[in-house]
């Protein structure tokens, strides 16, 4: 569900979120339209818009794991894991964790990849949600549910800034879990 559609409707941080991302066309290869989120971060007040628009939402759940995914979850996750009292748990691309892991493969919208996080990270009972910046098919937060899931965790709801609802088959990859989005993409403007 979109944020507007759970009590947000017409809340001014949607709008300027938004106006905060662009897009850049065919990036990273012909056909995408790339939702570039760097913008967000050079505006204080919109990056802290975001970051509270997760912690109202998430504080008084009991989540005690925040678990972003690599790279632009990263961005996010730490931020409402201090601000809500709950550890942040990295998951990463194939090969960037040191120590022991576990691993899930998945499909991306363009391609394949894997997420890995440590073995120990987390603990059987605990209560998770899942942050990345973007949604598309759900393969990547599918991968980041079975990797919590299979070390015993609650996955209470996956989020992220960004719902691409044309491409969002999400509902069917995600085992029922609840998937909460700020903003949906942004047209290009004036390409090229």
């Amino acid at each position: 569900m979109f944020a507007a559609e759970n009590g947000l409707k017409g809340d001014p941080r949607l709008e300027a979120i938004s106006d905060a991302i662009r897009v850049i066309p065919h990036f990273p290869k012909p056909g995408i339209m790339f939702q570039d989120i760097t913008p967000l971060f050079l505006n204080h007040k919109v990056f802290k818009d975001t970051v509270d628009i997760f912690v109202e939402r998430y504080r008084d759940m009991a989540i005690s794991v925040v678990a972003g995914i690599e790279a632009r979850g990263f961005m996010f996750a730490p931020c409402i894991a201090l601000a809500i009292g709950a550890k942040f748990v990295p998951l990463r691309k194939r090969g960037k964790l040191p120590g022991k892991v576990i691993s899930e493969a998945y499909e991306l919208e363009y391609g394949k990849d894997c997420l890995e996080m440590h073995v120990g990270a987390v603990q059987q009972g605990e209560k998770a949600v899942v942050i990345d910046d973007l949604v598309a098919t759900g393969g990547t937060i599918s991968a980041a549910i079975k990797l919590l899931e299979c070390v015993g965790a609650e996955v209470v709801e996956c989020a992220c800034v960004i719902g691409v609802p044309e491409l969002i088959k999400a509902e069917n990859r995600l085992n029922g879990k609840a998937l909460y989005m700020l903003v949906e993409p942004n047209e290009v403007q004036g390409c090229c």
